[in-house]
């Protein structure tokens, strides 16, 4: 009689392991997308929505500064809406996953949905040889700034303090804060930790791609994001049903 509870408590020790691992990866996603997305897509981030709101703000201002060049308000507002209608998408399909888990079944199905988007900016992409005109870079940022929306609204529900996946400054208010008062968990502070970490990773290896192979570099993020969502929907179900 007593395994049973000793089975629970391990399958849900593994699942939140594997919940902060896909947690991880989404991060090194989103971070290898940033970077190319500024670096290939006129200076414009595809999930890092607070760089653009300041983008916007100098654009309006008219504030330039030599050899400063601050991207255009459509490319800005097309990365913006992208994220916005992203992130509606998928609220309305984690909406009804309250209360049914560590990783409900529809946050997966967000991320699963989340991939269209990722597929069609690949499609985009090597059609334009990595090598977009200015037209087709507002439709990339829209792309992308749509599956960086729905990821953000996904990883919101999981309701995991100071992770966004898509942006370090909650992580680094939680990780500075418990230096002050050194109230979080090994096991949490290892997790902000493994968040920043991600990012950085992420970050580099878009940066890398993007230089040494830079037709393949936004294969990167879409191939981790369809690994999550494949692990989740084997690995974490199978937990769940045992």
């Amino acid at each position: 009689m007593q395994t049973e509870p000793m089975t629970r408590n391990h399958n849900q020790a593994v699942e939140l392991r594997v919940r902060d691992l896909l947690l991880n990866a989404l991060t090194v996603s989103s971070g290898a997308i940033d970077a190319i997305s500024f670096l290939a897509l006129s200076k414009v981030f595809s999930a890092f929505m607070t760089g653009n709101i300041a983008f916007l703000g100098l654009r309006v201002a008219g504030a330039s500064a030599p050899g400063v060049v601050v991207p255009g308000v459509l490319t800005i507002l097309a990365a913006m809406v992208g994220f916005a209608v992203g992130v509606y998408i998928s609220t309305q399909i984690v909406k009804p996953a309250k209360g049914s888990g560590m990783w409900p079944q529809r946050v997966t199905v967000a991320l699963g949905v989340s991939l269209v988007p990722h597929a069609v900016f690949l499609a985009v992409w090597f059609a334009n040889n990595g090598q977009p005109p200015i037209h087709v870079v507002n439709i990339l940022l829209s792309l992308w700034g749509l599956a960086m929306g729905m990821q953000s609204a996904a990883v919101r529900t999981l309701h995991v303090e100071g992770v966004f996946t898509t942006a370090a400054t909650a992580t680094i208010i939680v990780v500075v804060g418990d230096i002050a008062n050194w109230s979080a968990t090994v096991a949490e502070r290892k997790r902000l930790a493994g968040v920043l970490v991600s990012l950085l990773i992420g970050a580099t290896a878009g940066g890398l791609l993007l230089v040494h192979a830079h037709i393949y570099a936004p294969v990167l993020p879409f191939a981790i994001t369809v690994a999550v969502v494949a692990t989740a929907a084997i690995v974490l179900r199978g937990l769940r049903k045992s």
